[in-house]
Parts: C-alpha cells; structure tokens; sequence
C-alpha cells in the first residue's frame, strides 16, 4: 500500500514504511519474496452484501459522480496512466468471464492524513491505485489511526482526513470500483492489532529503525506507546483485508516482512490442524505479497535531488502539493535547487536535481524518456524551468477543479466513505470472527 507512515517518519512511496526484525532478514534471504500463496481461508462477500442506509438524495448524487468521474477520467488521460506514467504492473484480469471483484486478487493501500497530498504521493502512489482498481480488488483508505502515534492538531485531523479522501477522488479513483474509507471507521483494525499483539514479540518491535530514530529524537521517556506498536496495526490494516498484494517501493521490499512474520506466526500458532479440529478452516491469514511499481515514479525533493519528496520536510519549497495554485507553483520551480552545467540530461549521478526535474517534467507531460531528453538537450534552466511550470499547472488544474466540486458536496462524501467503510467492515468482521475462533474466544 502508498501505506505510509506516520507523519514523523521517513515517508516512503507506498504504505507500511518499516523495516523487519534483523532476524527474519536472514529467513527471507533463502526463499523467493513472492511465495507462500495461501488459498483464500473464507469467501469474499458477495457484492450484494448490505451496505449501510444512504439517503436516496446522496445515493443518486453518488452514483451521478460516478458516471461523470468515469467520462472526466477518460477524457483527461486521468483513469488510464499509460499516457502518462507505465504503471508496470501486470493488470489485465484473470478472464474476460472471471473479472468480477469475486475473483480478482485484493490490494490494499492507504495514505496519512497529515500534510497536504504532494506530487510524490501522487505520481509514486495515487496514480498506481488508478490502473490497479480496474483489474484488482482494491481498498485504499486514509490511516487516521497512524496520525496519533504522537502529539498532533486534534482540530485538524478530521478535516484533514476528508480532504486526503476528497483528493483521492479528485485524482481518479472511482469509487464504483474501488472501496474508499477511512481507518478509524472501521473497529475491526484496532481490534485485529491488539490480537496481532499477543503474538509478536517485543523484540521484533525493538529492533525498528523507525521507533529507534523517533525514541531517541523525542526522548525515550516521553515517547507514546503508540510509535512502538504502530507496526502491527499496519499489519492488522493489510491481513485484515487477506490482502493478496500490498503496493511498495523497489526499495521497501523488506517492509512487509513483518507482517508476513506476523501472519505466520499467527498461522502458525493457531490455525491449520489446530484450527480445524475446533471446526475452523485451517489457514488464518493469507500471506501478502509486494506489488512493486514501476521505475522512475520516484518523485525527490525540489531542495534536494538526493532526498525523496516529503509531507514532514520542514520547508513547504521542497515539494510541490496537488492543491497548489498556479503563482505557488510558479515560485517552487523558479527557486528550486539545480545545477551550473550545461544542457541538461537523466541519470548523472552528479545532477540528482536535474535528473528528477526531468522525471517529473516526464511524467506530467506524457513524454516517453527519449522524447524529453531530446528536446532539452541544449536547454538552459532558465528555458526549461518555465516549461514545467507550465505541465505541472496543466496536469494539476482538472484534479484541483474536481477537487472543489467534490469538498462542495459534503452528502457525496460522506456517501463515498460510508459505503466503502461497509464494504471493508463485511470482509473485516469475517476476518475477527475467525481469528477469535481459531484463539479460543468464546463466540458470540
């Protein structure tokens, strides 16, 4: 998933931004990252299954927006990222006979709500999820939970989290396809961390980069619980859902291990003969599996071409936000860090600010590699910077207007979110049903 991290952390391109136990390095070192497919443990709720009452008005306005998001998408070039970014991930459905949602793979994704959404979120996560929900069962929800793991603007986080929902819509993702919620909405995540929690040691958590960095940074006696155990609710939001893929950067391949250690362990520990003697159905989670995207999506910061675009960066120069007006826009590009060489040019190692400049001029525009480097071979920044002001203007103009029409309609919103919310809560309460199940919990 672009799951990301809490706002303190490093942010990565796509969610669960961890590091696993030193000693579960050496254990996947031996074996293929894309193994252990495990036959789906419980059916996946048909479409059908009820989903909470929505009054007819915000019923009709939500399956209108949905028509006009679909026209909108295809005319903009917004639905489909072949024109603008090769998404790279094999997307084509199982049959033509066998695409429903019943039988396609799931993913799971979500983004923090703190700061505003920026380009990197956009081009390395967002604009993947497009591509993905055509052929995959996706859920891509806004992490709430992960926003509390240390002290934040209570005024600002609900308001926050209807924007980051509002923006994912604004960027594409249709939710007649795709299930789009917020974490907090649905109980079953807390509830699934804290039977994860059970089982995983307090080693594995010690031994976190992340929880060693901010511990340290912010002292280790004043530091929340939270930033210890905040891994295995990440966990918790991708097993939950028996998640088939889960989106990650080529250079987070490792940071599913820890979920997949839990998963194990849990299966482990509980299900197969143990499970079925009690009646159950054997395998209790599924082990995910990283959907690695594709080169070159990675957005770096406009200050620093070594350092990855980021919502935490102290300056707001470093990074350009998809609600940004055309003038801030403007501004950010005119006083961003480059270089005194002549031309400009990809992949020297010795311009990291030119290199990504042109990636993203690459991807707004819809220009192939070899197209961008011939047309700016000879340029000078003072040429090619207002080039880019002007692609990155025109790219980011459809989603900021969709955005506003959106936020103007609080009832579709709240339809969009309460819908997803019951669509998730069907698949999540099958889930903790089984898993209090195979534990022993007396059932209700």
């Amino acid at each position: 998933m672009h799951f990301h991290t809490p706002h303190h952390h490093t942010e990565t391109s796509l969610l669960f931004p961890y590091l696993s136990p030193a000693h579960t390095m050496h254990r996947t070192m031996s074996r293929s990252l894309l193994s252990h497919f495990h036959p789906h443990p419980h059916p996946i709720p048909n479409p059908s299954t009820p989903r909470l009452p929505l009054a007819p008005s915000a019923v009709a306005r939500f399956r209108n927006r949905c028509r006009k998001a679909k026209a909108a998408a295809l005319s903009s070039g917004v639905r489909c990222c072949s024109g603008v970014i090769d998404s790279g991930y094999d997307t084509s459905p199982v049959s033509e006979t066998t695409s429903t949602s019943a039988v396609r793979k799931r993913v799971v994704s979500g983004v923090q709500p703190t700061g505003s959404l920026h380009l990197g979120n956009y081009l390395g996560a967002i604009k993947n999820w497009i591509t993905l929900q055509d052929s995959y069962e996706t859920y891509f929800f806004i992490v709430d939970l992960h926003a509390i793991t240390l002290p934040y603007d209570v005024k600002k986080l609900s308001k926050s989290t209807r924007d980051t929902a509002a923006t994912y819509l604004a960027c594409g993702i249709d939710p007649s396809k795709a299930s789009v919620f917020v974490q907090s909405h649905v109980r079953a995540h807390v509830e699934l961390m804290w039977l994860l929690s059970s089982a995983t040691p307090i080693g594995w958590l010690n031994k976190m980069i992340q929880f060693k960095e901010k511990s340290r940074k912010a002292g280790d006696e004043n530091v929340a619980a939270a930033l210890l155990t905040y891994p295995v609710l990440m966990a918790s939001d991708i097993l939950l859902y028996q998640s088939d893929f889960v989106p990650v950067g080529d250079d987070q391949k490792q940071h599913l291990e820890l979920t997949r250690e839990i998963a194990e362990r849990i299966n482990n520990l509980y299900g197969g003969r143990k499970w079925k003697k009690m009646g159950g159905g054997g395998t209790i989670f599924k082990i995910p599996e990283p959907l690695i995207p594709p080169a070159g999506a990675r957005v770096m910061s406009l200050t620093d071409g070594s350092s990855k675009m980021s919502k935490s960066a102290d300056s707001d120069l470093s990074r350009i936000n998809l609600l940004d007006p055309k003038d801030v826009i403007a501004n950010k590009i005119k006083r961003c860090k480059t270089d005194s060489f002549t031309g400009l040019e990809f992949d020297n190692p010795e311009r990291p600010e030119c290199n990504n400049l042109l990636s993203i001029y690459k991807l707004v525009s819809g220009k192939t590699k070899e197209e961008v480097a011939l047309e700016c071979q000879s340029m000078y920044w003072g040429t090619f910077k207002p080039l880019l002001i002007d692609a990155l203007v025109d790219h980011l103009q459809p989603i900021q207007v969709r955005y506003e029409e959106i936020m103007s309609d609080p009832a579709f919103l709240d339809a969009v979110l309460a819908d997803g919310a019951a669509r998730a809560a069907s698949i999540a309460d099958e889930t903790i049903r089984n898993v209090y199940h195979a534990m022993g919990f007396l059932q209700r």
